[in-house]
């Protein structure tokens, strides 16, 4: 059986992270990131924190019905 490197405690997180938590990956054009993460900091969030409240805004949004 092959050791673990990782040590215990990132062990302990990673494991907490994989049943809490669901992971989604976005793909950009080359530049968009900084742009995204520029304007984030610029709110006072994170990368994560901004993404998930556009998110959250949008569905929103849209669960509200069509615009007129």
């Amino acid at each position: 059986m092959e050791e673990s490197k990782a040590k215990p405690s990132t062990a302990a997180k990673n494991k907490y992270n994989a049943k809490a938590y669901d992971s989604l990956r976005i793909v950009v054009k080359k530049g968009r990131k900084a742009e995204i993460q520029a304007h984030a900091e610029a709110m006072g969030e994170s990368l994560n924190a901004f993404v998930g409240r556009a998110i959250n805004e949008a569905m929103e949004r849209d669960s509200s019905g069509p615009e007129k």
